[in-house]
């Protein structure tokens, strides 16, 4: 029988790419040594992507919320490892307490869903109790059928340095996305042109969008935040019309005949 090496290979954090492109790292484990190898690793991999990259810390992993003391040695810890801390993720009252001994601000890691359940929420309250009945109001008339709108469409190129965002909806793009660009939906991504940038779908949470292009040269590709960069792309698959998409919390990457 094999000995046990006692070799732990799951990651200590898993990193997704929320809303605006902003790293979030959910914490599994609090061991600041290990983190930072893991996200000195990511660095090293993809430089352009992670060096001095803006991470939200999100420890709604862990089963009790870190002291003060502990999350500076994390913070200290990713700093040295080449990526800038810039926020915790919004979570319970002792996270807030928390950033704010810290000194760091609260961020949703998906801001447009954390807002969709606070109007759920607000919608499912009851009513107050009224004392008397009123009088039966006269029926209102119904509603007009709501105009569905279709997802904006980018006609020019988005060069390096432009963002793009299609909120609550899919973006289609006519051209190409330049090296150092990004588009985001919250919805479906596609590029009938060459994708040299960041591409981030499903921004909001949306696990069934999708990305498609038509030649895939992409830095970064996310869906619902799960992500893979270009140095983790089969060579084969380079410069071909691909869709990506997330299957059992994976991000495939499929060539399109």
């Amino acid at each position: 029988m094999a000995a046990n090496t006692g070799v732990n290979y799951e990651q200590a954090g898993d990193l997704k790419f929320g809303q605006v492109g902003i790293a979030n790292l959910r914490i599994r484990e609090l061991d600041p040594d290990r983190l930072a190898e893991e996200m000195a690793e990511r660095v090293r991999r993809a430089p352009k992507l992670f060096a001095r990259a803006a991470v939200i810390v999100d420890f709604g992993g862990l089963s009790r919320c870190p002291g003060a003391a502990e999350a500076k040695r994390l913070l200290d810890a990713l700093h040295g490892a080449g990526v800038i801390p810039v926020a915790l993720a919004y979570g319970t009252r002792e996270v807030e307490a928390l950033a704010e001994q810290l000194g760091l601000p609260l961020l949703a890691k998906f801001r447009a869903a954390y807002e969709r359940e606070g109007e759920a929420a607000a919608e499912a309250a009851p009513p107050p109790r009224a004392v008397e009945a009123p009088a039966p109001a006269p029926a209102a008339a119904p509603p007009a059928a709501a105009r569905a709108e279709p997802g904006p469409i980018q006609l020019q190129p988005v060069r390096s340095g432009q963002q793009v965002y299609a909120q609550d909806r899919d973006l289609t793009i006519l051209a190409t996305v330049g090296a150092g660009a990004e588009v985001i939906a919250d919805g479906s991504i596609h590029v009938y042109g060459a994708l040299r940038g960041r591409a981030l779908a499903g921004a909001s949470g949306l696990t069934s969008a999708r990305i498609f292009c038509r030649e895939f040269h992409a830095e970064l590709v996310a869906v619902a935040g799960h992500y893979k960069v270009l140095e983790e792309i089969p060579p084969e698959l380079v410069g071909k019309p691909v869709q990506i998409r997330l299957e059992n919390d994976k991000l495939l990457i499929e060539q399109l005949d």
